[in-house]
Formats: C-alpha cells, sequence, structure tokens
C-alpha cells in the first residue's frame, strides 16, 4: 500500500480509540492518539496540567520572566500551534492513525488522507464507558456530557467549524450497528480500496 493517513474524530465513548487501534494494528501501521498531548509538552517545557486546561480551548496564560520583570503569555496559541505542527509531521512521516485532536482540519490539503468520524447513540456511549472504567451510570452520563461539550467547543475554537460536519469526514458510522470489531473491519475495507497500489 502506499503512504496513507486515517484521521479518525468520535463522539466520546463511540470507540474512536479502540477502532483506530485495531486498524493501526491490522495494517501494521504507527497510531496516535492522546501521546501528542506529551509531545507538546516535551516540545514546550510547560508543566503537564498546564498544558492539557489549554488544550480544552480555555485562554490561559502563563508567566515567565525577562529581564523587565515577569510577562505574560497565551499558553493556548502555543498549544494549538504546537499540536498543529506534530500531527503533521507524524503524518508526513509513516502511515498512520490518527485519533481526534482536529487532524482532519490540520491535514485537509493532503490527499492521502481519509477522515472518518465514528458515533453511537448516547445510551450505548454511556454502557460503554461504565464497563470500560467501571463507574455508574450517572457517573458514565457526566462524563459523556462533559466531553461532549469539551470536545465540540476546542473543535471549534481550533477550526472555526463542527467536528461531526459531514463537509469535513470522507465516512461517518454509527459504531452500534456494527459493533467495535466489525466497524474496523468496515472502515478497513474503504482504507482498501482508496489506497491500495
Amino acid at each position: 500500500m502506499k503512504h496513507f493517513v486515517i484521521t479518525i474524530g468520535c463522539e466520546y465513548g463511540s470507540g474512536g480509540p479502540e477502532i483506530g487501534k485495531m486498524i493501526a494494528e491490522s495494517l501494521g501501521i504507527e497510531y496516535y492518539d492522546r501521546d501528542l498531548v506529551d509531545k507538546v509538552v516535551e516540545q514546550i517545557g510547560v508543566d503537564r496540567e498546564l498544558v492539557e486546561k489549554a488544550d480544552t480551548g480555555d485562554n490561559v496564560k502563563y508567566m515567565f520572566e525577562t529581564s523587565f520583570g515577569p510577562r505574560y503569555a497565551n499558553l493556548t496559541n502555543r498549544v494549538i500551534y504546537t499540536q498543529f505542527e506534530v500531527i503533521k509531521k507524524f503524518a508526513a512521516k509513516s502511515s498512520c492513525v490518527i485519533i481526534g485532536r482536529c487532524s482532519d482540519y490540520i491535514l485537509k490539503d493532503r490527499k492521502d488522507c481519509l477522515n472518518i468520524f465514528i458515533y453511537a447513540p448516547e445510551e450505548n456511549r454511556v454502557e460503554h464507558i461504565m464497563e470500560s472504567q467501571k463507574i455508574s451510570q450517572k457517573e458514565a452520563q457526566e462524563l459523556v456530557k462533559y466531553n461532549d461539550e469539551m470536545l465540540h467547543s476546542r473543535y471549534k475554537y481550533m477550526t472555526g467549524t463542527y467536528r461531526g460536519d459531514r463537509h469535513n469526514r470522507h465516512m461517518m458510522i454509527d459504531s452500534s450497528v456494527l459493533g467495535f470489531s466489525e466497524t474496523a473491519k468496515y472502515i478497513m475495507q474503504l482504507i482498501d480500496l482508496k489506497f491500495e497500489d
């Protein structure tokens, strides 16, 4: 197969990371998820907790010392810029699957990119979170609500568009129809058709 990049955006609890990992492992290609945050932290040299806060799209100020005394800068824009650069480097380096991080938007000019969006009914997502994190239904519902709002606002802040917009995706699929494993296989059929030599 030629060089290609699969971006997977997803609703929280719909199985995007799990499905993406299955695809990457089956195809023997790289897989990138929250470890992008770690790469950003390494490059910026800022406390991880502060970077994660900025990563939500909130305007986070940070202080640094100069010969004129302390100065303040907007960490959010620096985090976003660094993430964009890291994702572009990963996409150029080798075939890979990238989960979230607005990667569909960041790589929108690449012709070797396939942008997938995975969603599922809320009850399925809540059930998955309950099982995977061993928490109550109420806690899972709160997590789904919080993450949906945070991810929507982050995507809008960084791209100016909506993360579930069909115009930004090549495929949108409800993971509850086939389950995670079969959804991964279905997406791989599209990958084969698009990128086989």
